[in-house]
């Protein structure tokens, strides 16, 4: 769930074209809002049949194919310079091949109700990172209070009174890792790839096939390939990638241009909500009082932690 932070390189159309009629970007909203709440539902069953690397490969190799087709179609090329390449292949390790394999192990033994509320965390963890790494990230009270009520939230998630009795401490950690590696990502962009003069589509694109190569080196030395192909886990990682990793980000490159950013991010808060009540409803999963209740808080807390003060 990640773009790259570069700004679109806008070319002047060579000749005027009639205004084309699109989707109101509020419906796209909501089918970016489904799709990454359902994703973690998604990584759930593709798990049932098959190892997480092979579920996070599978979710590259689709999401690539999904990207790879719409740069055709727009006829976009690849960015170039060794010195981008080494910093999106970094970029595709902390924003994709790194979280993708991290929830996919976290749900072996997790919820994914729970991976869907830990993945709301990142902006928690965004603000605090941005507050050390990013010079012009000033803290303020609201924002100051927002992390304390977001981590909170968190341990009401958890139930820390009862001493996290119940609570898997492995997976928990893996999945609140993988969401603590996307604001270290999306630091690292900022800092290195901002103003490359590449499209996000094309930055993209190249993120995700260098995450797919990655995943490719490393599955082979740590899964051996299944003896069989269970068709429902497989139909849910082609899923996965083809609408969680490639529609997906087509949607929110085209929500950022349209309506902003600031606007496009709001899908963050809507996501728990989703996956949460897919988990339930879908695959039966237990929910105690703690949990609505707790993610609520972290969603509260992470929303004043976005509040800017006024210059």
């Amino acid at each position: 769930m990640t773009t790259t932070a570069s700004a679109p390189h806008v070319r002047p159309p060579a000749a005027p074209a009639l205004p084309r009629r699109t989707l109101d970007w509020r419906l796209r909203f909501a089918a970016l809002s489904l799709i990454w709440g359902f994703s973690f539902l998604l990584i759930k069953v593709g798990t049932e049949g098959y190892a997480p690397f092979q579920v996070t490969l599978g979710r590259l190799v689709f999401g690539t194919a999904v990207l790879a087709a719409a740069m055709a179609m727009k006829r976009e090329r690849l960015p170039r310079g060794a010195r981008t390449w080494a910093h999106l292949t970094v970029a595709a390790l902390l924003l994709n091949a790194l979280p993708f394999s991290l929830f996919a192990y976290a749900e072996l033994t997790i919820p994914s109700t729970l991976a869907g509320i830990c993945n709301a965390t990142s902006p928690l963890w965004g603000m605090a990172l941005s507050l050390v790494a990013l010079s012009e990230d000033r803290p303020t009270r609201v924002r100051v209070a927002g992390l304390g009520l977001g981590f909170l939230g968190v341990l009401t998630v958890l139930g820390a009174w009862q001493g996290f009795d119940g609570l898997d401490a492995r997976g928990t950690a893996l999945a609140l890792l993988a969401s603590l590696s996307y604001p270290i990502g999306w630091i690292y962009v900022r800092r290195t790839l901002a103003g490359t003069g590449s499209s996000v589509l094309s930055m993209t694109g190249a993120q995700l096939l260098l995450a797919t190569v990655q995943l490719a080196v490393v599955t082979p030395v740590f899964t051996a390939l299944p003896s069989r192909f269970p068709l429902v886990p497989l139909l849910a990682v082609a899923a996965l990638g083809a609408l969680g990793t490639g529609l997906a980000v087509l949607i929110q490159y085209g929500l950022v241009t349209e309506v902003g950013p600031t606007t496009a991010q709001m899908v963050t808060y809507f996501i728990p909500v989703i996956a949460t009540a897919a988990g339930v409803v879908v695959l039966g999963e237990s929910l105690s009082w703690s949990t609505p209740v707790g993610a609520l808080i972290v969603l509260a807390g992470a929303a004043l932690t976005q509040v800017r003060g006024r210059s």
